[in-house]
């Protein structure tokens, strides 16, 4: 499962499952983002998570000991803004979505509308409606394109799994009949949104994640090495699972975040 990954000139690490749990970080991620640093490796978090900002989330990390400037954070929310923007300037989006998608489609000068929109944009909505859904599907029948922030049918909470972004956006697909343009992993439009603002090229730069079908998935469509730590959803004892179902394999694979640190140092001592 191991294979030597391509020369690191940048990182881009996952969130949930790779550096913290909910509020709690991971044992060894603190030490491993002091690696990056003391080795002048830059960095970008990467995070299907569209309901929060930025600000938010580096708030989040910096809260747990973790350096984390919001230029350093990429979220499903900020790259789907700017797709729609680049591909639709100044479109009228319908959004179903939280403060993070709602914040990003502002900055990135759409406007937000209930009627006539030329984009439905659907991420993470826990306060969804009928209603909310029945306006989308509406919009798509009158000739809306559709663009979702990430696939995930489940996320994690504070009361276990619930449905994710994918599980409202199967509904709406369903009976809109449109499929979605999906932004995040393990879409390669996340990453390579990630990629401009990382300022490396994606065969000098390694993806780091929890996740075969998301995270490393990404890594793989984006062209980047890829390394899988064993800290949150894919442990030793079902990673052959994950990986068979996943259809792909990282370039390495790590116990934990200080496993993936010694590797780093052993290749940067190369």
């Amino acid at each position: 499962m191991t294979s030597q990954l391509k020369p690191l000139k940048g990182v881009l690490l996952d969130l949930d499952g790779t550096l913290y749990h909910g509020s709690v970080m991971i044992p060894g991620a603190d030490r491993l983002m002091q690696l990056l640093i003391d080795n002048n490796i830059p960095f970008r978090y990467v995070t299907n998570n569209s309901s929060l900002t930025p600000d938010a989330f580096a708030a989040r990390l910096r809260g747990m000991g973790l350096p984390a400037a919001p230029e350093d954070v990429c979220t499903s929310a900020s790259a789907a803004a700017e797709y729609v923007a680049s591909n639709h300037p100044g479109a009228r989006v319908y959004i179903i979505g939280e403060t993070g998608l709602r914040e990003a489609a502002i900055r990135a000068g759409l406007e937000p509308v209930e009627h006539g929109a030329d984009i439905v944009l659907q991420g993470i909505d826990r306060e969804l409606t009928y209603a909310k859904v029945a306006g989308a599907v509406d919009q798509l029948l009158k000739g809306a394109k559709f663009v979702m922030t990430n696939p995930d049918l489940l996320l994690p909470s504070e009361h276990g799994l619930i449905p994710g972004a994918g599980s409202i956006g199967a509904m709406i697909q369903a009976a809109s009949g449109q499929a979605p343009t999906v932004i995040g992993k393990p879409s390669a439009i996340l990453m390579n949104y990630a990629l401009e603002r990382l300022g490396t090229g994606a065969d000098e730069t390694w993806v780091v994640g929890d996740n075969l079908a998301t995270d490393i998935g990404a890594g793989k469509a984006a062209g980047c090495g890829t390394a899988l730590v064993l800290t949150g959803l894919t442990t030793a004892a079902n990673l052959e699972m994950y990986a068979e179902k996943a259809g792909c394999c990282a370039d390495v694979v790590c116990e934990d975040l200080d496993a993936l640190g010694s590797y780093i140092l052993e290749r940067i001592r190369q």
